[in-house]
């Protein structure tokens, strides 16, 4: 089943949701996003504050917000939280020295009250480099086992070639609507 269909298969009331796209700067957020609205990814500057993209089919609205991952910008992060429906973690798969920082980072996200129950899909991005960690080893690395309050997926991607970017945005959309 496609995004499309399951964006069709939302009810009347429930046409839009509210996606925060988070993770440490260089992750690839901005660009997964470019990608999943099909504009150019060959010019990406690292993002200052945030960029927001509704990405619209037929009808439905998937409002989107990317918000810069530099450490002086993280402390900011919690000004968004408000009416998330879904929670977009980005992970650069190849930065095995950062890892250990952006599992503390997704672990303070999801021990605040604001973003509780809220659906997780963690992009292990920018598998199209050969030094880049399984998904399943970056889950077992950070222990996502133990993630139990809301439903989570950890989905293998490359916003440059789009491998799983559909797909982990199909899981993410099937889980909000339950």
């Amino acid at each position: 089943m496609g995004l499309l269909s399951l964006l069709r298969s939302l009810k009347r009331d429930e046409r839009e949701a509210r996606i925060l796209v988070l993770g440490l700067d260089n992750a690839g957020k901005t660009t997964i996003l470019k990608a999943l609205s099909e504009e150019d990814i060959t010019q990406i500057m690292p993002t200052q504050g945030f960029n927001i993209k509704s990405l619209v089919k037929e009808g439905f609205k998937l409002n989107v917000w990317d918000i810069g991952g530099q450490s002086t910008i993280r402390p900011y992060w919690r000004n968004y939280f408000e009416h998330t429906n879904g929670l977009v973690f980005v992970i650069d798969s190849a930065d095995r020295n950062r890892l250990v920082e952006s599992n503390q980072e997704l672990q303070q996200l999801l021990e605040d009250d604001k973003l509780a129950g809220v659906p997780t899909l963690i992009f292990a991005n920018k598998q199209d480099l050969l030094q880049a960690l399984p998904a399943d080893e970056i889950s077992d690395t950070m222990n996502l086992h133990l993630i139990r309050d809301r439903p989570w997926c950890i989905m293998a991607s490359s916003a440059k070639t789009g491998e799983g970017l559909q797909e982990g945005m199909e899981w993410l959309v099937q889980t909000i609507q339950k």
